[in-house]
């Protein structure tokens, strides 16, 4: 089921935001916690006008995400439970690694999109690395199922 959700969200998002599309019946007036538009006052708490359509992919592929990145095995043994937790611990190292360089060499608006991104990625190592992992742990030892 996350495989469904997630592979076409994220295609939907990465075209949303390569070519900018925000269509206007997703327009609202949404709850906000802290306001702090150009030209305005800043406010704690209130209503902002709003497109949902990121609100929406944003929320969709991080759930499928999760749907993915731990929803249990066929067949699931402590070998998988310590490929799994060995396989986030590296997507933490990697990802922090990489957002570390990203503070050392990326500046202004260019750091804004990377830590856009850097919301999804450690879930996109894990499930990448875990899924590796899995498959060599198939191909080589013929793991039983």
């Amino acid at each position: 089921m996350g495989w469904i959700i997630l592979i076409p969200s994220a295609i939907i998002g990465l075209l949303t935001l390569i070519y900018g599309y925000e269509p206007s019946y997703l327009n609202f007036n949404v709850p906000a916690i802290f306001i702090d538009e150009f030209f305005s006052d800043k406010n704690f708490v209130g209503l902002v006008d709003n497109n949902v359509l990121n609100e929406i992919l944003g929320v969709l592929i991080i759930l499928s995400s999760l749907f993915v990145a731990f929803s249990k095995e066929k067949t699931e043994d402590e070998y998988i439970s310590k490929i799994r937790l060995e396989s986030l611990v590296w997507a933490v190292y990697f990802n922090y690694i990489i957002l570390l360089l990203s503070f050392l060499f990326i500046f202004d608006f260019s750091f804004l999109w990377v830590m856009i991104f850097n919301m999804f990625t450690i879930l996109l190592f894990f499930i990448i690395r875990f899924n590796w992992q899995i498959s060599k742990l198939k191909k080589g030892t013929h793991y039983e199922e």
